[in-house]
C-alpha cells in the first residue's frame, strides 16, 4: 500500500507512478487512517518537504495509522531541493509504533512554494527529465525491497525551522487568504484543500458566497494554484497566473477528499 500526500499533485503524480511500477494500491493518506491496514506487507509514504520538515497534516495523520510491524517500509519525499527532516521526522514517529523505515529517497519536482517569493515553479518543469531516471531507481529498489537510505538523516535546517519562534516568523510568509472582491464563490479552493480548511460564507454579492480560510492551514498552497480568479493571496500579495502551477499529470478532480 502506497499512501501519499499532496497539494498541488507533484506527490501524488510520484505515488501513482510508483503503485503502477511495482504493482502495488494507492490511498491517501487521510482514508488510511479509517482504514485497515493491518494485512500490508509493503507500505509507502509519498509526501512533500515544507520549510525542511513533512507538512503537519502528514506527521499528524501519521501518528493516527494502525500499521503492521513486519511491513517492509518506505518513504519518497518531493521537493525543491533539501528534504531537510522530512524522513526523520515521520521516521521517528513509526519508530515509537515499533516500525523501522527500510528505504527513503527522494525526488526534486518543482517547488510550489516559490510563487510565495516571486517566482514561476512552471520554470522548474526541466526537473522531471532531470530525475525521472532517478525515478526508475526507486522504484526498482522498492520492487527489490532493497534496505537503502538516501537523504534521511537529521540536519540543522530542519531543527531551526522546526522551532516554534522560527515557525511563528516564517509561516506568515506563505500564509494564504482570500481578497473578497475577487472570489466568485466557485468554491473550488475548498474542494482542493485536503485539511477540509476552506468554508463558504456569505459575501457582499447577492448572487453568491465567498471563500474562507481558517485556523488549521498546513500552507499546501493547493487554493493558490487552483483558484481560476486568482483569489486567493499569500502574505497580502496578488497570485500571479503565469506563476499557478499544478502538476501535468492530475487534475482537479485527482485531488478532491471524497
Amino acid at each position: 500500500m502506497i499512501l501519499w500526500f499532496s497539494g498541488t499533485g507533484n506527490s501524488l503524480a510520484i505515488a501513482r507512478r510508483l503503485a503502477t511500477d511495482t504493482g502495488d494500491t494507492l490511498m491517501s493518506l487521510y482514508d488510511a487512517v479509517r482504514s485497515d491496514l493491518s494485512k500490508e506487507s509493503t507500505i509507502g509514504l509519498v509526501y512533500p518537504s515544507y520549510y525542511f520538515n513533512p507538512p503537519q497534516a502528514v506527521t499528524a495523520l501519521v501518528e493516527r495509522l494502525s500499521l503492521p510491524r513486519n511491513a517492509y517500509v518506505f518513504i519518497v519525499i518531493t521537493c525543491g531541493a533539501q528534504t531537510g527532516n522530512s524522513v526523520w521526522a515521520v521516521e521517528r514517529i513509526l519508530r515509537k509504533k515499533g516500525l523501522k523505515v527500510a528505504y527513503c529517497h527522494k525526488i526534486r519536482v518543482p517547488d510550489c512554494s516559490a510563487i510565495g517569493f516571486g517566482r514561476d515553479p512552471n520554470m522548474q518543469k526541466w526537473k522531471f527529465e532531470r530525475y525521472a531516471s532517478r525515478l526508475d531507481v526507486i522504484s526498482s529498489h522498492i520492487k527489490a525491497k532493497r534496505h537503502s537510505r538516501y537523504y534521511g538523516a537529521p540536519g540543522l535546517a530542519g531543527w531551526i525551522c522546526a522551532l516554534p519562534w522560527v515557525k511563528r516568523r516564517t509561516l506568515p510568509l506563505l500564509q494564504p487568504a482570500v481578497d473578497e472582491h475577487k472570489c466568485i464563490g466557485c468554491s473550488v479552493c475548498m474542494k482542493v484543500c485536503p485539511q477540509g480548511n476552506i468554508r463558504m460564507k456569505e459575501g457582499a454579492k447577492a448572487d453568491t458566497g465567498v471563500a474562507y480560510i481558517s485556523d488549521r492551514c498546513v500552507q499546501c498552497l493547493s487554493c493558490v494554484h487552483f483558484c481560476p480568479q486568482q483569489a486567493v493571496v499569500i502574505a497580502g500579495k496578488p497570485t500571479p497566473k503565469k506563476h499557478q502551477y499544478h502538476n501535468p499529470q492530475i487534475k482537479i478532480k485527482d485531488l478532491i477528499r471524497r
